[in-house]
């Protein structure tokens, strides 16, 4: 029975913590519904005032609790001084007699009263503050960036905006912890301190009002030089992750070449920079913590031999000696506890605008004001005037006018760096054109949602990656809501189900639950293509793009694909890029891209007779390849 007693006693006891841990924890929703804005703040304070809007409740709460447990901490002192004092006022018996109640409620003060309250104060840090601030600040920095266009994504290091995205969010996290958990805390004890000193002897004030101008000033010092040293070194950091995932995510190249030692030197470099940030940012701390300890020895011996000369002076009382003395130890152990709580204040808003660089970037490729979903009906292509460079005098599309009728199968050929793939792009509005416009059915796709557009078109591409999850979350990715046996019907038109059955990964999963590895590395080139095509047959959109769809797979399997593009087309409007010229001879149409611009247009026969660009590269395949000496697109 007793044991059966103690069983249920700490089930209670964890369940009360438990529902006491979600009270705190559920304060606030980090995922609270929001806004995005195209144009974040890009000042600091202002970056975060934005981001803390659903957390102003709680800083209030936080804010209040810093300030009574700073007061208890303080009257804690300034008691243990009256205790010396009255145990000085007489024999045990009178002071018991007279104060025994008085200690009894302090007791019970200090082992019922500041528990509670301290755990209220940690509570609303360590659960409702710390955690849920950097969830929401990870989740809406990850949703802005997600938004940016592709081109925005190829102007940067996808691994130095991915550790900009998660070292902001703790940093900003811990900058607001620091703010109630020490800065808040520490004024609040410093005020109390000097009212405790106050009310024992206006003097005593004095060594302590000059130790806190010299450590004012020592403060100021080092959070001047710490925001821009840890800023520093937080880029420097983002440089290493960008260099290394560089060289990881080219692996293939890297061990191609055998550029082993190269990529080590490319990375030494950064590391050295970031150790070179680091070691000045630390020299700021060695500074501090030298000048802080002669600082807190100064304190220590102005305020408690100011007491004791006072006491010898028959000016203090014992019970102050002891109060300075505890109060001034209490602080020289605080300082430096204040001081790197301040100081990490700030390295982590350096760290935060680091990551700002990133995360406040406004989004340049925005739906417009008015934008509507597109509404298709026929799948008409109209590309008028079309002009894009990239920025650039050279490179891109000048001027194309280009009309695809409905269900109309059109191929694009050219040379390296004709524009082809600057074509596509453009359609999926990848990049706002330069000039020119494009309509599907008669709607411009500047005024409808990008989301519309992209999801009524399909694309193969040459190298079509694949997302490091199981082989069914990538098909299921062109249509989620499509049941198993839509996704195995695709899969078996890919010409993919037999060699998914025998996949197999290092984890033991197996078929369509292996996982694939980043960007589908663990599979062959021809099976990720199958894999890339089953998942776009499962999309069935009504406009299909082919980027070398079938340039990965062997002849025998790229027979048997052919035959499925062809069944994939029916009713489609369709447009097909290809270098091997066969595989779109028997389209409706053929279009020759020369330095931006439509050279030639007709059907293969056509072109041929015409004796032309497209004829030259027709004679001169072998296999049915164009001769690809120009820079690339």
């Amino acid at each position: 029975m007793p044991i059966k007693r103690v069983i249920i006693c700490n089930f209670f006891s964890l369940l009360k913590s438990f529902v006491m841990f979600r009270f705190f924890e559920n304060l606030v929703d980090p995922y609270t519904p929001y806004k995005p804005t195209d144009t974040p703040p890009t000042k600091l304070f202002a970056f975060l005032w934005d981001y803390s809007q659903p957390f102003k409740r709680v800083f209030i709460y936080a804010g209040i609790m810093s300030v009574i447990v700073a007061a208890v901490e303080i009257g804690l002192i300034f008691y243990m001084g009256r205790i010396v004092d009255v145990l000085n006022a007489g024999d045990a018996a009178e002071v018991w007699a007279q104060y025994g109640t008085e200690i009894i409620l302090a007791a019970l003060f200090i082992l019922l009263v500041r528990p509670v309250l301290q755990v209220v104060d940690v509570a609303i840090l360590n659960q409702s503050l710390l955690p849920n601030f950097g969830t929401l600040i990870r989740w809406r920095a990850h949703g802005q960036v997600m938004r940016q266009s592709v081109g925005w994504f190829e102007n940067d290091f996808a691994g130095r905006i991915a550790n900009r995205v998660t070292q902001t969010p703790p940093a900003a996290g811990e900058a607001i912890f620091q703010v109630f958990d020490a800065i808040t805390f520490a004024i609040a004890y410093v005020v109390g301190a000097a009212v405790l000193l106050w009310n024992a002897d206006v003097r005593l004030m004095l060594p302590m009002l000059g130790w806190l101008v010299l450590y004012g000033w020592l403060l100021r010092w080092t959070i001047k030089r710490v925001g821009p040293a840890s800023q520093a070194a937080a880029d420097a950091r983002s440089k290493v992750t960008g260099r290394i995932v560089d060289s990881y995510t080219n692996i293939h190249s890297v061990k191609l070449f055998a550029h082993h030692d190269r990529e080590m030197a490319y990375a030494k470099e950064a590391i050295d920079e970031t150790r070179e940030t680091f070691l000045k940012e630390m020299r700021i701390y060695t500074v501090m913590d030298i000048s802080l300890v002669t600082l807190n020895g100064l304190l220590i011996v102005g305020v408690v031999g100011w007491a004791i000369a006072l006491w010898m002076n028959a000016g203090a009382s014992v019970g102050v000696v002891a109060a300075a003395t505890a109060l001034t130890l209490r602080l020289n152990a605080m300082t430096g506890w204040i001081m790197w709580a301040v100081t990490s204040f700030f390295r982590n808003l350096g760290i935060v605008q680091e990551g700002m660089q990133t995360i406040t970037r406004p989004i340049a490729l925005v739906d417009a004001p008015d934008a509507k979903p597109l509404e298709l009906s026929t799948g008409t292509i109209e590309i008028d005037e079309l002009t894009h460079h990239y920025g650039r005098d050279v490179g891109g599309l000048d001027s194309v006018s280009l009309n695809i009728r409905p269900g109309e199968k059109v191929g694009i050929v050219g040379r390296s760096g004709a524009g082809k793939s600057t074509l596509v792009k453009l359609l999926l509005r990848f990049y706002d054109a330069e000039s020119g416009t494009i309509r599907i059915d008669g709607q411009d796709i500047a005024r409808v949602t990008q989301d519309s557009l992209r999801g009524a078109i399909a694309m193969v591409q040459q190298d079509s990656s694949l997302m490091h999850r199981s082989v069914r979350d990538n098909i299921l990715y062109g249509r989620p809501d499509a049941t198993e046996e839509e996704m195995i019907r695709a899969a078996r038109q890919a010409e993919a189900h037999a060699f998914i059955l025998d996949l197999e990964d290092p984890e033991g999963r197996k078929g369509y639950e292996a996982q694939v590895g980043e960007r589908g590395v663990k599979l062959s080139g021809g099976q990720r293509q199958r894999v890339a095509l089953a998942r776009v047959i499962l999309k069935d959109a009504p406009i299909l793009v082919l980027d070398e769809a079938t340039s990965a797979l062997d002849s025998e399997v790229e027979a048997a694909i052919q035959e499925t593009l062809y069944g994939m087309m029916a009713g489609k409007t369709v447009i097909a890029i290809a270098h091997r010229l066969s595989t779109i001879a028997q389209l409706d149409r053929i279009v020759v891209l020369d330095a931006g611009r439509v050279v030639e247009d007709g059907t293969h026969s056509e072109l041929l007779a015409q004796g032309g660009l497209y004829a030259s590269f027709w004679n001169r395949q072998s296999g049915g390849f164009i001769g690809i000496e120009e820079a690339a697109e």
